[in-house]
């Protein structure tokens, strides 16, 4: 990722303090996606580098995936820059119109590649993994903006998907420690 990007992400987007995480974990960081994923000087080029890494890793994806919520932004920017169409992964199905629990058209045995946000455990993705595999889609790639460096890249990788980081949190927090040093 382009270091500019990355010191904007963290200057932007990293917290400090005492925060439960998505895992159940308490963290005296927080990496706030929704304060890069809602901007469009950082979405713009946000969207590029997912689209770049998807072609290099997934060169096969015919369709990018994007769980509820944070992560529909980066696949939407990412979607426009690649020319690739995507769904959303509701975290469950909904219970009136439709019924659907991925969103947007797609065939059963298209491959696709996940994008995330912030991974941490891997939870949120693998679930959405399953539900994309449960509904027919291929999947064995994800790529996100930013690994915690918390289990997540082993957690999908028993899943069979490999995770493909934009930015590792040693590096985040690295600049970080540079900044302020």
């Amino acid at each position: 990722m382009e270091e500019g990007l990355a010191e904007a992400i963290r200057e932007t987007a990293l917290l400090e303090g005492d925060f439960l995480l998505r895992s159940g974990k308490r963290s005296r960081w927080y990496l706030d996606k929704y304060r890069f994923g809602t901007r469009p000087d950082l979405l713009r080029p946000l969207g590029a580098a997912i689209a770049a890494a998807v072609a290099e890793h997934e060169p096969e994806a015919v369709r990018l995936a994007a769980p509820e919520l944070g992560a529909v932004p980066l696949a939407a920017a990412a979607s426009l820059e690649a020319g690739l169409p995507f769904v959303i992964v509701r975290g469950q199905a909904k219970e009136y119109g439709t019924a659907n629990r991925i969103e947007g058209a797609f065939e059963p045995g298209e491959r696709v590649c996940l994008v995330e946000d912030v991974v941490t455990s891997g939870g949120a993705a693998i679930e959405a993994v399953e539900a994309l595999r449960e509904a027919g889609l291929r999947v064995s790639t994800a790529v996100c903006v930013v690994d915690r460096e918390e289990g997540g890249v082993d957690a999908l990788a028993r899943a069979a998907v490999r995770l493909w980081p934009l930015l590792r949190a040693s590096e985040l927090r690295e600049t970080a420690a540079k900044a302020h040093g």
